[in-house]
């Protein structure tokens, strides 16, 4: 967290909004994982009602007064969630993101969700390069260059929705790769990367997403984006770069303590940002 400046909604009230808001989330497993209660895995296209890795997301954000819609695999908007993925969703389908009602079902009646909850998966987290500036925001090689080019073109079209809240959920980290003995003599000869490297190229990276001095969000003129740091929260906040709440020892999606905590402070944060915005 050294040298970074995250956005204060200190000032604001955690207590949840008047009315009733619409809200989509956007992702594949572990964000349906972060939704449900715990329990047996009931549900499809990773949209739960219960799972062993359950966090509790949903019928927390029910008891403040959202209504959460999801789109996950099988859907229109759904369907692809990795960072490069991003900026051809909202370019192309925005409209349909705002009045998408659950998978592939879309309000007709004028309705619209105030709040877009947005999420790529842990596989993200191997950021394979610094890559070049100023970077492809289409390219699915996952290379620093690469991401902030699709993150700083989301903020143009996000710019055009003002009475929107979009949530960016960094991608949560994974298990501490292991490298074979093949794989350690590459790292020594300089032809593969570090381990140590790519964890801190996954901190550095999530860490410019919620700078709002030197990061994606410098001199942004709205109040419609923030930033939640799901990747920190997963990595005990900076004991390490990789996950700290994983399901198993090479299985990187977040276990349900970790998803509880995650859930928990996602809740007054979400509160804060919609008072901050006033919808």
């Amino acid at each position: 967290m050294d040298n970074v400046t995250t956005l204060d909604l200190s000032p604001y009230p955690p207590k949840p909004p008047d009315k009733e808001i619409n809200l989509l989330f956007i992702h594949h497993s572990t964000g349906g994982q972060l939704l449900a209660q715990v329990g047996e895995p009931v549900g499809d296209n990773s949209i739960y009602v219960t799972h062993p890795r359950g966090g509790g997301l949903r019928i927390l954000l029910e008891q403040n007064n959202y209504t959460a819609h999801e789109a996950s695999y099988g859907s229109i908007i759904g369907d692809k969630t990795d960072i490069c993925h991003w900026n051809n969703k909202f370019k192309v389908l925005m409209d349909k993101i705002l009045l998408c009602s659950g998978q592939n079902e879309f309000y007709t009646d004028g309705t619209k969700n105030r709040i877009i909850m947005f999420k790529s998966c842990y596989p993200n987290s191997y950021i394979s390069s610094d890559g070049k500036d100023p970077g492809d925001p289409d390219s699915c090689e996952m290379t620093t260059a690469n991401y902030k080019a699709a993150y700083n073109n989301l903020r143009k079209y996000f710019e055009k929705q003002p009475d929107t809240l979009f949530v960016a959920f960094t991608a949560p980290p994974l298990v501490e790769p292991i490298p074979t003995i093949k794989q350690r003599i590459k790292m020594l000869l300089g032809r593969m990367e570090s381990v140590e490297n790519v964890g801190m190229r996954a901190r550095a990276f999530n860490n410019w997403l919620k700078d709002v001095e030197n990061g994606w969000l410098k001199d942004y003129p709205l109040k419609n984006i923030v930033v939640f740091d799901y990747y920190d929260i997963l990595t005990g906040y900076g004991k390490s770069n990789w996950a700290m709440y994983p399901a198993g020892v090479r299985d990187s999606h977040p276990n349900s303590e970790g998803n509880t905590k995650a859930a928990r402070e996602f809740i007054p944060f979400l509160n804060r940002a919609v008072h901050r915005m006033g919808l």
